[in-house]
């Protein structure tokens, strides 16, 4: 299919002209989420034609979104990620004490499982006028039977924009001054505890109407006395420091590729993940006791840089082909010790 790239794009521009785009059934799969330790269902849709539409209609609805969004929302947005909350909740416990003197963090029960189709339909069509368009996202909401499925493109930025009002609420409404939302986790600052237990209250009934509701592990505390947890990082006045479970599972990964004697290209490129979370923080010296005498990181960027430019030259010997959906005789498919991955199993 993607090595005809002119007749694919033409039968979907046509069925989305036409109107006879109709959603197809998703794969599902249960992971272990590492970092928070539950059990998630991700769902992939079809690659053609459903990705393709999904991405499609987010080209062309991603400026509307944008254009009521918090400056505060973040995650799932591009240009939006950890390092820019991150950014923020550092120079606001620097830069003012007062108003950052303590802390409320709470999230959202069951999130994505909870958005409600209807209220999210209407909430669209307050945004966008156009029928098509309107159309086109019934029927991608209306594929999955309640909630919106994680792993779908769209559903990260329906997500967001189902809690904008909460967002907007939470600024000119409760009058909080330091905000920032994180899809479904919060942490809001205050002068007060009680101001911050009545944005709590108020929080809570506002997201009712929406059928969300908080979780109970919800936390008031004062900054001065206990870090801010958040994005993986605990955030103090003068310094940033990776969350303890986040610098557990870098040196057990770390440690168990050293003893192993070889490194795969998973790993590489997820050690070189985890240490671009160490160099957003305060963690030289974790750096230097577990990762330097372990990996050679100079190694590991040259192992993916040859694996990535061997990935797009297959891409293009095969007309063009999306190099992430092809074949199982892709670079990196094979990481075995002495398998086919023909040098991505980098000794030590």
């Amino acid at each position: 299919m993607v090595e005809h790239k002119e007749q694919a794009a033409a039968e979907i521009r046509r069925m989305l002209l036409e109107g006879t785009f109709r959603p197809g059934q998703c794969l599902s799969r249960e992971i272990y989420d590492q970092s928070s330790h539950k059990v998630r269902t991700i769902n992939c849709p079809l690659f053609w034609p459903d990705q393709i539409v999904h991405w499609a209609i987010i080209q062309v609805i991603r400026p509307v979104l944008m254009r009521g969004m918090s400056p505060f929302s973040c995650g799932s947005i591009p240009g939006r990620g950890i390092h820019y909350g991150q950014k923020y909740i550092k120079r606001w416990l620097a830069r003012d004490h007062k108003n950052t003197k303590y802390c409320l963090k709470l999230d959202v029960r069951k999130f994505y499982q909870s958005i409600d189709h209807d209220r999210l339909k209407a909430m669209l069509r307050r945004k966008i006028k156009d029928k098509q368009v309107l159309a086109l996202l019934d029927a991608i909401i209306d594929s999955y039977p309640t909630g919106l499925p994680i792993g779908y493109y769209t559903s990260q930025w329906l997500a967001n924009f189902y809690l904008e009002g909460l967002d907007h609420y939470v600024k000119e409404q409760l009058g909080i001054k330091y905000a920032l939302r994180y899809v479904d986790d919060m942490v809001l600052f205050g002068t007060s505890k009680r101001k911050l237990h009545k944005a709590r209250e108020r929080i809570a009934a506002y997201l009712k109407p929406l059928d969300l509701e908080l979780k109970g592990d919800w936390q008031v505390f004062r900054v001065d006395k206990r870090p801010v947890d958040m994005l993986g990082y605990r955030f103090y006045r003068d310094h940033v420091t990776l969350r303890r479970r986040n610098a557990l599972k870098i040196r057990r990964r770390v440690k168990r590729t050293h003893k192993r004697g070889y490194i795969t290209l998973h790993d590489a490129r997820a050690i070189l993940s985890n240490v671009g979370m160490i160099t957003h923080s305060n963690s030289n010296e974790f750096y230097k006791r577990y990762i330097v005498p372990y990996v050679n990181i100079k190694k590991l960027k040259e192992m993916i840089s040859r694996a990535d430019r061997e990935q797009h030259q297959a891409g293009r010997n095969r007309g063009g082909e999306n190099p992430g959906h092809g074949g199982s005789d892709l670079p990196g498919k094979h990481h075995e010790k002495g398998g086919a991955g023909r040098g991505y199993c980098l000794l030590l």
